[in-house]
């Protein structure tokens, strides 16, 4: 089945998501695009690589969004649309599309519905200058990413990929077996085959790469109860042996979180690919 994510949770992160994507390798992508680019965006979720990749490109652009569910792109377009409106830009949707009016040109915004987990063996047809896609890359198999970058004609920028460099601060006895069992989940099938989970930066060929951390501060509570929660539960499904173990770190880290004792940072690299001879 394929992995699906709470437009709740998208929103929770998106600021940490912007904060940590990496805007040089996002400028040397924007600077190689033509002046109106074509952007797909796989995985696309609620928008946030538009918002984040939009102004950075800054002139006309035209983007694809493509998700599996239907209701993360109509999110899609809300959410972008009130962001634009923020920004006292103009903001129009008629069925599938979203445009927005900018000092610096048009940027429309085409939902496509679409199972990723066949993407890359079956690309519908998109004519697209770049491709783009964030929190994706260790959720796909080795197989899929293979045929995706074996086939790649433009570039590709894949932000937020976990590369296993996670720190909890103060330590806990536990942390190893909680960090050991989270892993072993991240490797299970998430739609795509066996998951690359922290190998995943390692097994694509990047052109240029740069680290985009998570930062959570000690005042981010509902960010740090998500994360605690989220690992627990991912662990003990890895490791029901140890449910004990694990409940007792969750229920630790809750309370440090609780009393602003606790700091976590997760890694992860941005990676940008270009095609042979780009």
């Amino acid at each position: 089945m394929t992995e699906r994510f709470a437009a709740d949770w998208l929103a929770l992160r998106e600021p940490f998501d912007h904060a940590a994507r990496n805007v040089a390798l996002a400028r040397h992508l924007a600077d190689r695009l033509p002046q109106r680019p074509r952007v797909l965006d796989l995985g696309a979720g609620t928008g946030s690589m538009f918002r984040f990749l939009g102004p950075i490109i800054g002139r006309g652009q035209d983007w694809i969004v493509l998700d599996a569910d239907a209701a993360l792109l109509d999110e899609a377009f809300g959410r972008t649309a009130a962001w634009a409106r923020r920004r006292h830009f103009a903001a129009t949707a008629e069925q599938d599309e979203l445009r927005i009016s900018t000092p610096h040109g048009l940027w429309r915004m085409q939902a496509m519905e679409g199972h990723l987990s066949r993407f890359a063996s079956e690309q519908p047809a998109v004519d697209a200058d770049a491709i783009v896609c964030s929190a994706l890359l260790d959720l796909v198999s080795a197989s899929w990413l293979s045929r995706l970058c074996g086939d790649l004609m433009v570039p590709l920028l894949a932000c937020l990929t976990v590369d296993g460099r996670d720190t909890w601060r103060p330590r806990h006895p536990n942390d190893a077996l909680v960090r050991t069992a989270f892993r072993r989940d991240m490797r299970r099938n998430k739609g795509f085959g066996p998951a690359l989970g922290i190998t995943a930066s390692r097994a694509i060929g990047a052109t240029a790469s740069a680290a985009s951390d998570w930062h959570i501060p000690r005042t981010a509570l509902r960010m740090q109860r998500a994360l605690i929660d989220g690992t627990a539960d991912a662990a003990r499904n890895a490791n029901p042996a140890q449910t004990g173990a694990i409940t007792a770190w969750q229920e630790a880290r809750l309370r440090q979180a609780l009393r602003g004792r606790l700091a976590i940072t997760i890694g992860h690299r941005d990676i940008l690919v270009l095609p042979p001879g780009g």
